[in-house]
């Protein structure tokens, strides 16, 4: 949403948002899956069994009252590496999006204000990036690295921000022409102070959209990864580790492959419900 300053103010606009938001039944729903999924990743040392403790004599016990979700081929308790495993891909999440929006935001801000050449030039740039299908080029660039939650997490953040350059771009392009933008190179404000603190907060209804449903595709893709066996190396505990892992049993043990398949599902779409929701509360066609 782009507010004008001289008809709206700052606080009346996230009222406004809030207000939608809360009328919004999907947005709650993810909301609510989000908020659920952080609180039992951050207490998953206090509600879970650790994640690698070993022990034979439970070997692939079926869920019960004692292992609400059964045990692995080794015993490891799976809400517990269930659990541990949210951590890693909320970690993932967040940091590849942080890295893409941050690349994002910066390219396509100066893409959209200067114009021109330099605008040619990047989306050029960000044209060829897309020519090159997003999933393959991490994986081929990840099979030359050494397999790491970081080098993932890096990977994914360089190789999916164009979307949010294109995004930022459109942005700019708009504003610039402003009265309020005007008026500041008028009184002599620099390009930097223009852009970040008169245009850019103009500009986070898309980025903020984008974000969340980033951490959508960050989450995915990290489960992707690991589920090839190129992502995220046990026994750390991942969702797409834990996925491959119950490929073998699935006949026998098949709670070894559903609840991680669920948790990713469920998150995903509490990400993607959120994100739909946020777009809905900033779409400038409902403004009151």
């Amino acid at each position: 949403m782009t507010m004008d300053a001289r008809t709206t103010t700052p606080s009346q606009g996230t009222g406004l948002f809030l207000q939608r938001l809360k009328h919004n039944r999907m947005a709650l729903a993810g909301a609510v899956i989000v908020v659920a999924m952080f609180a039992l990743a951050m207490l998953a040392s206090v509600v879970g069994r650790d994640p690698g403790d070993i022990d034979i004599t439970r070997q692939l016990l079926a869920p019960c009252w004692q292992f609400p979700l059964g045990t692995d081929d080794l015993g490891r308790d799976v809400l517990a590496r269930i659990l541990y495993g949210a951590r890693i891909s909320l970690l993932v999440g967040f940091v590849a999006v942080g890295i893409s929006t941050c690349i994002g935001v910066l390219i396509g801000a100066l893409a959209g204000y200067y114009g021109g050449w330099i605008d040619s030039l990047v989306m050029r740039f960000v044209d060829i990036m897309l020519c090159f299908p997003s999933f393959f080029l991490i994986l081929a660039v990840v099979a030359f690295l050494e397999p790491s939650i970081w080098n993932i997490m890096i990977v994914i953040g360089l190789t999916s921000w164009m979307g949010v350059a294109r995004l930022v771009r459109a942005e700019f392009l708009s504003l610039r022409e402003r009265d309020y933008v005007q008026a500041a190179k008028a009184l002599g404000a620099r390009d930097g102070r223009v852009i970040f603190l008169h245009i850019l907060p103009n500009a986070l209804s898309p980025i903020l959209v984008s974000a969340t449903l980033g951490v959508a595709g960050a989450i995915l893709v990290e489960s992707a990864l690991s589920f090839l066996g190129i992502g995220v190396q046990p026994p750390t505990p991942s969702w797409g580790n834990m996925l491959i892992a119950g490929k073998q049993t699935l006949g026998t043990a098949w709670w070894l492959s559903v609840f991680p398949g669920l948790a990713i599902l469920v998150t995903v779409l509490g990400y993607n419900l959120l994100g739909e929701g946020i777009r809905d509360a900033l779409d400038p066609r409902l403004k009151e």
